[in-house]
């Protein structure tokens, strides 16, 4: 069964946009088709299941620092070092993997998420954790399989680079991946700490990955780091879609050609960097996804790390409406950009389409006001 439900909102402040929000709304921010493009699998742990590794590991961490990791505050830290803290003593044993895909997934499926592409970072959990990159790779996979029976949502994984580890294991993750291609593994991502490690130094990498028929996405632009780096993901890594992206809104001119691409970006509502760094009665007033949208660009939300956020997939898309200003049929026009950036094969593709538009309007026809 699912574990205790994380709340909704992500403890984000309140908002000078704010619509009300009646049950009948948050009746239908739940039952919207939903696809998930920007998770990490180890920003989705259950808090209990985090507590039960590291009770098995024997991990030399505290059940009160585990309850730290989980609280966000009204200025939250980041999760990276939560993340370096399961690589580094937890994730010792394939089983671990399979669990941690299958309780995501369950979870996601929970929230009428029909497909969810999520992040997992190889080289620290290889590194130091001392298992192979196959076995880990065929575990998760075991977790979207069996999901995939038992609540219905399909799932792909993406390996991304942990670019604090630099552009020779950059690499060295690609070889792994096509050393054991697998159809439920598509492409690669990459993500950790932008600060210090732009794009230009995992070229080779990426190209490496593109010229294997590898799709491509990548964190960009995230900690507010220079537009630049959003165009170098763009242009020299070439990439299907961008993650986060913020900082383009500093280049006007270059967001409207992204915009006349039609290049998705997947935003994160919740994303710690502008509830640091805006003051609360700004934040949604000026967060970057605002101008993102003004800008022409297409927009998809995700959670990014559902648990450590606190924020459900639910959340994020009523967090759009409730906060951010985006009205109903903005976020239609949303539910299709996932669609159309999914690395879902064409048939899944199409399928899809014309299904989530009638329960996208079925649910939405079933609004009262607030």
């Amino acid at each position: 069964m699912p574990g205790v439900p994380v709340p909704r909102l992500g403890n984000v402040p309140a908002s000078p946009l704010a619509r009300p929000v009646s049950a009948a709304h948050r009746a239908f921010f739940h039952a919207m088709p939903k696809v998930e493009l920007h998770c990490h699998l180890l920003g989705a742990i259950r808090q209990e299941t985090f507590a039960a590794l590291a009770e098995r590991a024997r991990a030399p961490i505290t059940r009160e620092q585990i309850n730290g990791f989980y609280t966000r505050g009204a200025k939250p830290v980041g999760v990276l070092h939560v993340l370096r803290t399961l690589e580094r003593h937890m994730l010792l044993e394939p089983e671990v993997f399979e669990r941690i895909a299958y309780e995501y997934l369950e979870d996601a499926a929970a929230e009428n998420v029909r497909h969810a592409e999520f992040f997992w970072n190889p080289t620290a959990t290889v590194r130091d954790g001392g298992l192979p990159y196959a076995a880990i790779q065929d575990a998760i996979v075991a977790g979207i399989d069996r999901a995939r029976r038992d609540h219905g949502i399909s799932a792909l994984l993406i390996p991304s680079i942990d670019r604090e580890a630099g552009g020779e294991a950059a690499i060295a993750m690609v070889e792994a991946m096509l050393a054991h291609r697998h159809p439920a593994v598509p492409g690669i991502g990459i993500d950790y700490r932008e600060n210090d490690h732009p794009p230009e130094g995992f070229i080779e990498a990426y190209a490496l990955a593109r010229r294997h028929g590898l799709r491509a996405t990548a964190h960009a632009g995230e900690f507010g780091m220079p537009w630049t780096n959003v165009e170098t993901a763009v242009e020299r890594l070439g990439v299907d879609r961008v993650d986060h992206g913020y900082t383009i809104v500093d280049n006007p001119a270059l967001a409207r050609e992204y915009a006349a691409r039609a290049l998705v970006f997947t935003v994160v509502p919740t994303n710690s960097f502008y509830l640091r760094t805006l003051p609360p009665e700004r934040w949604a007033l000026d967060h970057p996804i605002r101008r993102m949208a003004q800008l022409g660009l297409s927009l998809h939300p995700n959670t990014d790390d559902p648990t450590l956020h606190h924020v459900t997939p639910a959340g994020a898309w009523e967090l759009m409406y409730s906060h951010l200003g985006f009205d109903i049929a903005d976020l239609r026009a949303m539910m299709q950009n996932g669609i159309k950036a999914s690395w879902a094969t064409a048939e899944q593709k199409l399928g899809w389409g014309k299904a989530f538009q009638l329960a996208f309007d079925a649910a939405a026809a079933r609004l009262s006001p607030a």
